[in-house]
């Protein structure tokens, strides 16, 4: 006799039937919508297997298997991935958006600190006198001069316009005499607590900040939500094309302001972020009128301090599949390797008594994470240097052992540290491991600011920066992958996860790189554990949902270069086509 094979959903799960039918009687089909085949599929499921096939319906995955699936099920749109790789989308967690301002010039594609200043002259003719020209992205790395930005630089290019041009990573920024005599910064101005001036030889600021860029930046005018809407919607679905289905918004906040114009106080967020950031406000309304289209943002938020968090209804785990609230997160313990202010337990190479800053005594620490951990809220917050890990980690242990969580079980709130750029002492790890502190980790750093590594640390810092296999496989620790912005593109992460290289070529720590497998699972299926999602995306599983990207290689196999150069050919939204490049001009080409 025939068989028919059908599949039943029970708790969430597909399971696989037989009925049997009477001799030569042909069985219809079953309908779906999308059929995706002739490929190589990651599913990244508990095994890793690897499957040729995808049958969706609706928002979800049906069935995944081999060519076989082409005769159980039929479908109005089917692709032939001709060998191409199907996997699930990248999962990115910690992402700051950064749409493009009417006031803003591409600093980030500058190769030069002369073009800059090109740049800076257009822009000024552009808008005119007074007016405030901003960037975001410049990296002394890529100039040709090797060096930072200079208050004469921007003089030199734009005399009768204030300016202000973040850095990537967005630890520091540069600015020019105009924008400093707006904000009264000069010779007299004394040194914040947090952060740090940069000054010349005669004391007088040399136009970097770090950190404290709020100093200055706070005088720039906001352009306006109306004015900012478009284009941030535009930089979400920019995401898409690098393969990010899913990301947390690191600069959320409880407020219908963003940071430094008008919302929460904070000094550890840059007002320049006002201009992108969406608030939960602005964000529930993108998406209640176009969330299909765009990623999926689980929302971290900057802790507004005791009271007004006790007043906010909502906590971790709010909202839907499309936009969710996340951890308490960014509320920075310290600086960054882009400044740098990192808060290290030694001290810097080359710079005897400087270890960076941290930005909380330990009791104002420890408040923030008790006021968060007894409303039920995850924990996330920044640190990047082993001394500020350090901090973190004994303020979430006291707060983990000993305040009850209303919403999780004790072992299952899913705290993590975000970054962990110096690896800590080991006892450090241990107490980690025993209270299950996960970490959100950004490998590509180790390739992007490689220059900045082998000039501020020591050997071992250097070897272990951006530690990966020593925490998670001597310690056990739980690790997703994520970009904070430097570059974004989650190839490049791969890239320094499992080689361990900098732009230059060198190994930094072969001993920390992990297997391709591996950091694939860190940067889809974990990223999906860390918001309690693990049921409802991150692998190619049936009942979860359709995100999934095409890649023009295999990623288990290609050379090691390949992801520096490769791009996502498609991107699938709940089954829905999202983003195709295009080939030879053929806008579906791989569809028939």
């Amino acid at each position: 006799m025939a068989q028919l094979r059908f599949g039943k959903w029970l708790q969430g799960g597909l399971i696989a039937a037989s009925l049997a039918l009477p001799a030569g009687q042909v069985c219809a089909k079953e309908a779906v919508d999308l059929i995706l085949h002739h490929g190589q599929v990651i599913t990244v499921d508990r095994a890793f297997t690897l499957k040729t096939a995808v049958a969706v319906k609706g928002d979800r995955i049906v069935a995944v298997g081999g060519e076989d699936l082409l005769e159980a099920y039929s479908a109005p749109k089917v692709i032939d991935l001709a060998g191409k790789t199907l996997m699930p989308g990248f999962i990115d967690t910690h992402l700051h958006p950064k749409p493009v301002s009417p006031n803003d010039i591409a600093v980030q594609d500058a190769k030069s600190i002369a073009e800059v200043q090109a740049m800076l002259r257009t822009k000024a003719k552009e808008l005119g006198p007074g007016k405030w020209i901003t960037g975001y992205g410049w990296q002394e790395s890529n100039f040709a001069e090797k060096r930072n930005l200079s208050r004469a630089d921007l003089d030199a290019a734009a005399p009768n316009n204030p300016v202000a041009l973040l850095r990537a990573g967005s630890h520091s920024a540069a600015y020019n005499s105009a924008a400093f005599q707006i904000a009264k910064v000069d010779k007299s101005t004394p040194e914040p607590a947090t952060g740090l001036i940069e000054r010349d030889a005669n004391g007088e600021p040399s136009g970097i900040i770090r950190e404290r860029m709020d100093i200055v930046s706070k005088f720039i005018p906001d352009p306006g939500w109306a004015a900012m809407r478009g284009p941030t919607i535009a930089w979400l679905k920019q995401m898409l094309a690098l393969g990010i289905t899913s990301f947390h918004d690191a600069s959320g906040t409880i407020d219908d302001e963003p940071v430094g114009k008008g919302g929460t106080d904070s000094k550890d967020l840059d007002p320049l972020w006002g201009q992108s950031n969406m608030t939960w406000k602005r964000a529930r309304e993108i998406y209640a009128a176009m969330g299909g289209e765009l990623p999926r943002i689980t929302m971290y938020i900057i802790h507004p301090g005791a009271e007004r968090l006790k007043a906010f209804p909502y906590h971790t785990g709010y909202g839907d599949n499309h936009l969710r609230l996340g951890a308490i997160g960014e509320n920075a313990v310290d600086g960054g390797f882009t400044g740098p202010t990192a808060w290290l337990l030694a001290d810097y190479k080359g710079q005897p008594g400087f270890r960076g800053k941290g930005r909380f005594t330990d009791a104002q620490l420890q408040e923030l994470v008790d006021s968060a951990a007894k409303l039920g809220w995850q924990m996330g917050l920044h640190c990047i240097g082993d001394a500020a890990i350090v901090q973190t980690v004994k303020a979430y242990h006291n707060a983990l052992t000993t305040i009850a969580d209303p919403a999780h079980e004790p072992n299952d709130r899913r705290w993590f540290t975000d970054h962990f750029t110096i690896m800590p002492p080991e006892d450090t790890m241990a107490t980690m491991a025993q209270d299950h502190v996960m970490i959100a980790q950004q490998p590509n750093f180790l390739y992007n600011l490689e220059d900045r590594y082998m000039q501020l640390l020591d050997d071992q810092r250097l070897e272990h920066n951006n530690a990966i296999a020593t925490p998670v496989s001597k310690f056990g620790l739980f690790m997703a992958f994520s970009s904070d912005n430097l570059p974004i593109g989650p190839l490049t992460g791969l890239y320094a996860a499992i080689t361990r290289k900098g732009p230059s070529g060198a190994v930094h720590g072969a001993q920390e790189a992990v297997s391709r497998a591996s950091a694939i699972r860190m940067y889809t299926a974990n990223g999906a554990y860390l918001s309690w999602e693990e049921n409802e995306k991150g692998t190619l599983e049936p009942g979860k949902l359709a995100d999934m990207i095409v890649l023009p290689f295999d990623p288990l196999t290609a050379p090691e270069e390949t992801f520096l150069s490769g791009k996502v050919d498609m991107t699938f939204l709940g089954g829905k086509l999202v983003f195709q490049r295009p080939v030879s001009g053929k806008k579906d080409a791989l569809a028939k």
